[in-house]
């Protein structure tokens, strides 16, 4: 399948992509398996909007998004002061939320990723050491959890060497390299332009991976998200916003953890009926937050469906799933799928 151009600020959108079956790769997983799970941490902590980094960042009110407040602050104007309950409400991911998700995994020998913000690492850069001795592949997730929609390109730019700069630096295992995943979330129009150009500019435009897009249940390729057009074709490992726990704190949503269970496992049903039927292979990304699904009544709907997997996988289900990292995802499709030869930038 042919890279889609996108261009370099998404004036092109792909409405087709593989709807049709002669477009579907005949292709399993490692031992295989059918069905990949991904799970991902967020780690948010820190990043958020607060006045308490009015001054060295610029913000302008409190976080209004994703807290236990609930829709309410999202529809009302943002609050121009410190709004120190929701404040608390966030350090409760990095003090407890992040080491009780970790310790699940570690528990059942699964692995997982996380997208870091920069500036929550920069503020407690122990939390990349704990990911990487729980065997939690760090990803990049800019240096703020902000909108990044219509901010000034230089200072996106910005943002984006001092994630780059910030995670390399925490993390053991990226001495020589940042993280070579990259999920921003709220993007803007030059992000995956700057982002692809940041890597490039590295050399590893050809290593990096890109997951800021919900449209598919499989990894593709896009053109290089450049100006001319030049470039490596960009690897894109689709996320998730419904198999997620930021549904929590949204409208309508979940509200207890037997609803985030029972979804999960709806939908990984689903993915495995689909292999069995069609011969389908697919990925299903579960999206987690340390401050969200780390708190004790939600997470016993994440360990029961945990339980659920780990139950799979040592029964007659043993092939039916792969648990993987992101960056293993994506040097598996490279490897099977190799992007088309095109010039460098």
């Amino acid at each position: 399948m042919q890279p889609f151009n996108a261009g370099p600020s998404h004036s092109n959108r792909d409405l087709i992509g593989r709807s049709h079956d002669i477009e579907q790769p005949s292709f399993t997983w490692p031992n295989g398996a059918r069905v990949c799970l991904s799970f991902v941490i967020n780690y948010e902590e820190g990043g958020e909007n607060t006045l308490l980094h009015s001054a060295e960042e610029g913000d302008t009110h409190a976080e209004s998004f994703l807290t236990e407040n609930g829709v309410a602050p999202t529809v009302l104007p943002p609050l121009k002061e410190r709004e120190l309950s929701r404040e608390s409400s966030y350090a409760y991911g990095s003090r407890q939320g992040l080491g009780r998700i970790l310790r699940l995994f570690k528990r059942y020998g699964l692995k997982s990723t996380s997208w870091s913000v920069g500036k929550a690492i920069q503020l407690n850069p122990g939390a990349a050491k704990e990911m990487e001795e729980s065997g939690c592949e760090v990803g990049s997730h800019s240096w703020r959890w902000i909108n990044y929609a219509g901010m000034d390109e230089e200072k996106e730019k910005e943002h984006i060497e001092r994630t780059l700069t910030t995670l390399q630096s925490s993390t053991s295992s990226s001495t020589t390299n940042p993280p070579l995943g990259w999920y921003t979330g709220r993007c803007s129009l030059s992000t995956r332009r700057l982002v692809y150009e940041a890597y490039a500019a590295r050399g590893l435009q050809s290593q990096y991976y890109d997951n800021d897009a919900y449209d598919d249940d499989l990894p593709y390729y896009l053109s290089a998200p450049t100006t001319d057009g030049k470039g490596e074709p960009m690897l894109v490992i689709p996320y998730t916003l419904d198999v997620n726990d930021m549904k929590f704190g949204i409208s309508p949503g979940f509200s207890t953890g037997r609803q985030f269970h029972e979804y999960l496992s709806d939908a990984l049903r689903t993915l495995l009926q689909e292999a069995e039927q069609e011969g389908r292979s697919s990925i299903l990304t579960v999206g987690l937050h340390c401050r969200i699904v780390g708190r004790p009544g939600r997470f016993a709907g994440l360990e029961g469906f945990v339980r659920e997997v780990v139950g799979m996988q040592g029964g007659e289900g043993r092939e039916k799933i792969w648990v993987a990292s992101r960056g293993e995802i994506a040097r598996f499709w490279r490897e099977k799928f190799p992007p088309p030869q095109q010039k460098s930038v």
